[in-house]
């Protein structure tokens, strides 16, 4: 029987995704899924789903719920995370709040900028916690990391932990090729593709339908304003940035618009609302976010106490067809994050990077991609400072380079001068204490 143990069950509707897409895999059908969470109710919630599931499905899995890890992680073959340290109140609200006063203004914060450094602070130790205890409880247990912020959080645990089996796994090209096969008015099946560069910042290097190139249908449409259509995936925000980014620097970005606009200098900027409005960025996307899954959550709790079976259907995550791979040793083709040992060596090594990987009984093997544009590279260089600073910050327990890795942060470093950036920092800092390392407490970094 394979055992899965989820860490951040209490993500209810992460939780359901992927427990639902394993039990519809016939390897995987009868596991033993240890949900394990640090807020009871919302574990309780998260159990009831999945049993719920599992008399939909009519397999022989079982559940256990754990509010210690230990015992959910004790002889896992895999260990799934999905969890929001300091949770959307009070951390996200603070890297929202503070950097506002300081004119600095965001849409998700939680990948890059000060947000996304913030976020690593908080994560990595925990991330590196559980490392520790994989490593003692299930050595040969694989790590699918779901955790944001994705590239420093997997760099950060391949360089604290270099024997631990672990990939970082994102859902962003099935959306974007869902959304470009929407937009194309094409079967998404049917388009084919290959993927590379940093989590969030990758690029489709092939974009194909029939073997024939769909860039230059793209670019016309977007030229004429015929695409992007009405969104499909995110109703508040045009797939504006992206085609913007595309139009000017030949290929279209893995990550969302709202995503794109705050990793990069050119579309949130203080005095420019035309920017904002011509290109129809949400400020403030992730807070807006929060409190309607918060809402959805609460409303779905109310349907679950009556016994009722939940209908079972596969979501596109990565993670049941990756762990029927490794069980099954049926090849399988995923994107993941995994640290840059020369599969793009047009990149720092150690640098976690995302790539096209072969997944079978061997574990999560990534493909050698050479042919990156020189133009998309430097980009990807100007996120990859970033996670490096704060990866360092982690590793050295050395407070200023949390300062350096904001000071280098495109989006931040074009709103705010150097004073400005420290003192933003100091403020972050000191208004997450309760949630960050003793190392990193803002007396320390004066």
């Amino acid at each position: 029987m394979v055992k899965i143990a989820f860490i951040g069950a209490g993500s209810t509707i992460f939780m359901q995704n992927i427990v639902g897409d394993a039990l519809l895999t016939p390897s995987l059908a009868d596991s033993h899924f240890a949900l394990m969470d640090i807020d009871p109710n919302r574990l309780a919630e998260s159990e009831v789903v999945a049993r719920a599931m599992i008399r939909s499905v009519g397999t022989g899995a079982s559940v256990t719920t754990h509010t210690e890890r230990r015992a959910a992680l004790e002889g896992a073959d895999f260990v799934i995370t999905a969890f929001q340290v300091g949770g959307y109140k009070p951390c996200t609200v603070t890297d929202f709040e503070i950097p506002k006063q300081y004119g600095l203004r965001q849409t998700i914060a939680d990948t890059l900028g000060v947000g996304g450094i913030m976020r690593g602070l908080r994560t990595v130790p925990v991330l590196w916690d559980i490392a520790q205890d994989m490593m003692q409880l299930c050595p040969n247990a694989t790590l699918l990391q779901y955790v944001n912020p994705m590239a420093i959080n997997t760099w950060a645990l391949a360089e604290q932990f270099p024997a631990l089996k672990h990939v970082g796994l994102c859902h962003s090209v099935q959306n974007t090729v869902e959304e470009l096969a929407h937009d194309l008015d094409l079967p998404k099946h049917d388009i084919r593709y290959k993927v590379a560069g940093v989590n969030h910042v990758a690029f489709f290097l092939r974009l194909e339908h029939q073997g024939r190139d769909l860039y230059p249908t793209l670019r016309q449409g977007y030229a004429s304003g015929q695409i992007p259509k009405p969104p499909l995936l995110m109703p508040r925000c045009p797939n504006k940035v992206r085609y913007e980014v595309m139009d000017h620097l030949g290929y279209f970005c893995t990550e969302s618009s709202e995503h794109l606009a705050e990793y990069v200098p050119w579309f949130i900027k203080d005095g420019r609302p035309d920017l904002i409005e011509q290109f129809s960025i949400p400020l403030d996307e992730y807070p807006t976010r929060c409190e309607e899954q918060v809402a959805a959550w609460q409303e779905q709790a109310k349907t679950l106490t009556d016994g009722r079976d939940i209908d079972v259907t596969r979501s596109h995550e990565f993670a049941a067809d990756l762990m029927n791979a490794i069980v099954t040793d049926t090849p399988y083709l995923a994107y993941g994050n995994l640290p840059n040992t020369g599969q793009i060596p047009q990149l720092p090594l150690g640098a976690a990077v995302e790539t096209p990987c072969l997944v079978d009984s061997n574990g999560v093997q990534p493909s050698v991609v050479t042919d990156i544009p020189p133009q998309l590279i430097a980009l990807m260089r100007s996120q990859i400072n970033v996670q490096e600073l704060t990866v360092r910050a982690l590793l050295d327990q050395n407070p200023e380079h949390i300062y350096h890795a904001a000071m280098m942060d495109p989006h931040t470093a074009a709103e705010l001068d150097l004073r400005q950036i420290r003192h933003l920092v100091s403020d972050l800092l000191t208004a997450h204490s309760d949630w960050l390392p003793d190392w990193c407490q803002p007396a320390k970094a004066a």
